[in-house]
């Protein structure tokens, strides 16, 4: 029995659904508002650019990224960057998620426990992401072609790297949704969007979101069949 061609399979089939539909939606929402201009006229650069000046973050610096969705903030070397359909667009989309990533480096600077809590993962998570299932693979089709001794024990550190990489997308869910919740907040007060526009920053914003729960519902099913198959090979 082949790792990749088993009846186990049927397990993470929604996850692929689920992510393709989460990467359909934003594109759509993302399509549909980047059409659609700001009354304030202002770019996404500028509404970043703001935002961090208005809360003591002038340190840090907003650059372009190339890409479509590539928008992130890079805690380590203290950058927001702006994708190349956010950085110089005036689109309600574009404020929606330049705030977005300004609400990243706002968590950043107050210390949001999540945040903290993803950042002290995120190496083993890397780790566990790249290296998990292949560990896992490797001492599963071991115990098929061999008898070689220990192979259980090798499929039980590929799960165990697997699940930091599962628990660094569940910890991204609450680092994400209040990411877009300051977001929202900081383009009403700030006058970046009209009351009726908000709506519309919230759906690109909400869309978004979606990837990422995706994201972690894939990985949670992924483990929830590596541990099918372990136990199948008690």
């Amino acid at each position: 029995m082949f790792f990749w061609y088993d009846p186990t399979m049927i397990i993470a089939i929604p996850g692929l659904i689920f992510t393709l539909w989460a990467q359909a939606k934003v594109q759509s929402a993302f399509g549909k508002y980047s059409r659609v201009a700001a009354r304030s006229g202002i770019t996404g650069a500028g509404v970043a650019r703001d935002i961090l000046n208005r809360n003591g973050l002038s340190g840090v610096a907003v650059e372009p990224v190339r890409g479509q969705l590539t928008d992130h903030y890079d805690p380590k070397a203290g950058v927001l960057r702006l994708s190349e359909g956010v950085y110089d667009s005036r689109s309600i989309a574009a404020l929606g998620i330049a705030a977005h990533e300004s609400g990243h480096a706002l968590q950043h600077a107050t210390n949001y426990s999540a945040l903290v809590l993803r950042s002290a993962i995120a190496p083993a998570a890397a780790t566990g992401s790249q290296l998990g299932i292949w560990i896992f693979m490797a001492g599963l089709l071991l115990s098929y072609l061999t008898r070689m001794p220990g192979l259980g024990l090798l499929m039980d550190v590929g799960i165990i790297l697997f699940t930091v990489a599962v628990v660094f997308t569940l910890v991204t869910l609450p680092v994400e949704f209040n990411a877009s919740k300051r977001a929202l907040v900081v383009l009403a007060k700030g006058g970046y969007l009209t009351q009726d526009e908000i709506p519309q920053a919230k759906k690109v914003l909400d869309a978004a979101a979606w990837t990422y729960v995706a994201a972690a519902a894939t990985s949670v099913l992924m483990l929830i069949r590596l541990l099918v198959l372990r136990g199948n090979r008690d």
